[in-house]
């Protein structure tokens, strides 16, 4: 059987979604393929996956054959339309840094030139910032096949060679993946090198010129080129990036069948200027990276693995300087604009006074937006406006707590749904849960009950084909049609409410009626638990505030609530009529529109009369142009994003100051 879709994953089928997408394939017994413009490949190979070149708003078919096939359709056709999936661990922002990343692009001559740059050197500006401090040069000797012709009895004794060399690159990573200290960011990036080193494309090529009588390295330098080649063909710079990854697995191969270990970065000096032709993203993500003061490659773009590990990390970096690297060889000082693309070799005395500065000047700036993270925001009156984090997952605590979050104004419970083969059980989301409710108490934790349907099917449960699911059987609807799944969900936010401040929130509400059978349900549900002898604790109950509906019976809801929060993406998309998807509508899809912001006028106005909280969880809460307006509004909560966390409480504070 077979479904099509036009695919809404951030930026299209690129390593890290390719990745996920092959894994939740792989826990299916089904043949799986994806097919694009005629052209089919197994959903369960990353590398065939990526060299189909998927992009966002392409239409694709998932075809499946096997005893599970209507179950594995369901839930790749809920990846590929889930518009986050290409956003799940991304890269960390530093802690500061606002909203999306601007797009990072190859210097120009235009650019605004750094002191020196004149006789310095050119490449691309792949993660901001500005850097000086000794070279540190990176020159692995390069590795060359043995140019060996096998006899036939040698042959299968290669092959076993070289599975054994693979087995233990894999071990490698998976061992790294295991360490704690290793970011989720950089996580989903070694994760996506050990499927490169794991794919039948690779492996396979390699066996193949291994049978043809080559030796075992000679085949993985060949295998790897051809593949490599293979991604740089491709009309996607995603793609492209993909090259570089592919080598950087096939010499971590290559190197196990030498018998020898890669020149480490252990021993690189706090501050210094990491300069080499190629660096792996497997050699960097496990690199010091605390010491490391800037990056410069020969090889490597905007958006390379190495280019994501540095911004991730905040370490200024300019890639793709071809063979003029080869000059910083014997360099004893670099300096680095990784704003501008500008590398200066052994700077002056006037061009390393200028780069003091600017790396003065931005660690200010940081440091500025640093101190806000244990700041509790007050305005003149006394009144705490919270600022809290929307996360999905346990992963993106330690990013919430690092900006200093105050609680969660919004914990998507869809993505624990949708990471597994089957519907989570009881058990699971009760710790999952209470682990979240531990980790931010006393602060709240507000749970969002199960939010699919629309553009977030899952697994486990069979949506009806929808004109227009984002106006059908979705969010707080399938669930009360769902008992058998909510109370469920019910009875886990139950039992972790006993490990911290847990409250839950009730998406897509249109109708007091929709409240009000959710409470008899959570009822039903602690009296089952307390029969059963269960540790159980109550929790406040609230709604998002998304629809029209909402809004206008707000001052009914709030006597029935105990709090609001309001979601501003759907209720954008709502109450303009303009499908936030679609990039012919998109310029409807503004918060700041005066219809939208008399409905969040209207909803505030509402909470506050009936005295409960209002809060806001949608990334417009982030923004400080309108911080202002909403706290004046009567919103006492902003829940955002970790990285806009500090940006956010310096704009309450500057309100404070302002009487």
């Amino acid at each position: 059987m077979e479904r099509s879709t036009i695919v809404r994953v951030h930026e299209g089928l690129h390593a890290r979604p390719a990745t996920r997408f092959v894994k939740l394939a792989k826990g299916f017994e089904s043949d799986v393929e994806l097919v694009k413009d005629g052209k089919a490949v197994s959903a369960k190979s990353s590398v065939k996956l990526m060299l189909l070149a998927v992009k966002e708003n392409q239409e694709v078919t998932v075809r499946a054959n096997g005893a599970d096939a209507i179950e594995a359709i369901e839930a790749l056709i809920g990846y590929l339309e889930n518009p986050k999936a290409g956003l799940e661990d991304e890269d960390h922002q530093p802690t500061g840094d606002t909203g999306p990343k601007p797009e990072v692009k190859p210097a120009t001559e235009s650019a605004p030139a750094s002191p020196g740059a004149a006789t310095g050197l050119r490449g691309v500006a792949a993660s901001e910032g500005f850097a000086i401090g000794p070279a540190f040069a990176h020159f692995p000797p390069d590795i060359a096949g043995q140019g060996r012709v096998l006899q036939a009895e040698e042959i299968a004794g290669e092959i076993d060679r070289f599975r054994t060399a693979v087995a233990a690159v894999q071990v490698r990573m998976d061992h790294a993946l295991a360490q704690d200290s290793l970011s989720a960011g950089d996580r989903g990036i070694v994760a996506a090198l050990r499927d490169i080193a794991a794919d039948d494309s690779l492996t396979g090529e390699a066996e193949s010129l291994i049978r043809g009588g080559n030796d075992a390295i000679s085949a993985v330098i060949t295998a790897a080129s051809t593949i490599a080649a293979d991604f740089s063909a491709v009309d996607d710079h995603y793609l492209n990036a993909r090259a570089d990854d592919v080598h950087a697995v096939g010499r971590q191969i290559c190197l196990v069948l030498l018998g020898q270990d890669d020149v480490s970065l252990e021993n690189i000096p706090q501050g210094a200027i990491l300069i080499a032709d190629d660096i792996g993203a497997w050699d960097l993500a496990r690199a010091p990276l605390k010491r490391i003061g800037g990056v410069i490659c020969g090889h490597g773009g905007a958006t390379s693995h190495i280019a994501i590990i540095a911004r991730s990390h905040g370490i200024p970096a300019v890639l793709g300087l071809g063979d003029q690297v080869n000059a910083l060889r014997t360099a004893r000082e670099v300096a680095l604009d990784g704003n501008n693309g500008h590398v200066i070799i052994d700077p002056d005395e006037a061009t390393r006074a200028d780069f003091a500065g600017r790396v003065e000047a931005a660690a200010k700036e940081r440091a500025g937006l640093t101190v806000f993270k244990t700041v509790t925001p007050k305005l003149a009156d006394g009144r705490i406006i919270k600022v809290a984090a929307n996360i999905g997952s346990l992963e993106e605590i330690e990013a919430a707590q690092e900006a200093g979050a105050m609680g969660i104004g919004l914990f998507r419970t869809e993505l624990l749904f949708m990471r597994h083969m089957h519907l989570p059980s009881e058990d699971m989301q009760a710790e999952t849960y209470a682990a979240l409710a531990k980790a931010f108490s006393p602060y709240p934790v507000i749970v969002r009950t199960l939010d699919i349907g629309g553009d977030k099917p899952i697994v486990g449960i069979e949506f009806p084909d929808e004109e227009n699911p984002f106006l059908g059987w979705r969010g707080i609807r399938m669930c009360l049609d769902r008992p058998d799944i909510f109370k469920r969900q019910l009875r886990a936010l139950l039992r972790a409410a006993v490990h911290g401040n847990i409250k839950v929130m009730l998406p897509m509400v249109s109708d007091i009626g929709e409240v009000r059978q959710t409470r008899v349900l959570v009822d039903e549900c602690a009296a089952e638990l307390k029969a059963e002898g269960v540790p159980h604790a109550a929790f406040d109950l609230g709604v998002m505030i998304e629809t029209p509906a909402a809004v206008l019976i707000a001052p009914a809801l709030a006597r029935e609530v105990a709090f609001f929060s309001i979601g501003t993406n759907d209720l954008t998309q709502y109450i303009m009529a303009a499908d936030r998807l679609n990039p012919t509508v998109a310029k409807l899809n503004d918060v700041t529109n005066p219809a939208v912001m008399s409905a969040i006028e209207m909803t505030a106005k509402a909470g506050v009369a009936a005295g409960i909280m209002v809060g806001m969880c949608g990334e417009a809460a982030g923004r400080p142009d309108l911080i202002a307006t909403f706290v004046r509004m009567g919103l006492t909560e902003l829940s955002m994003s970790p990285a806009s966390i500090q940006r956010a409480k310096k704009a309450i504070m500057a309100m404070a100051a302002e009487g």
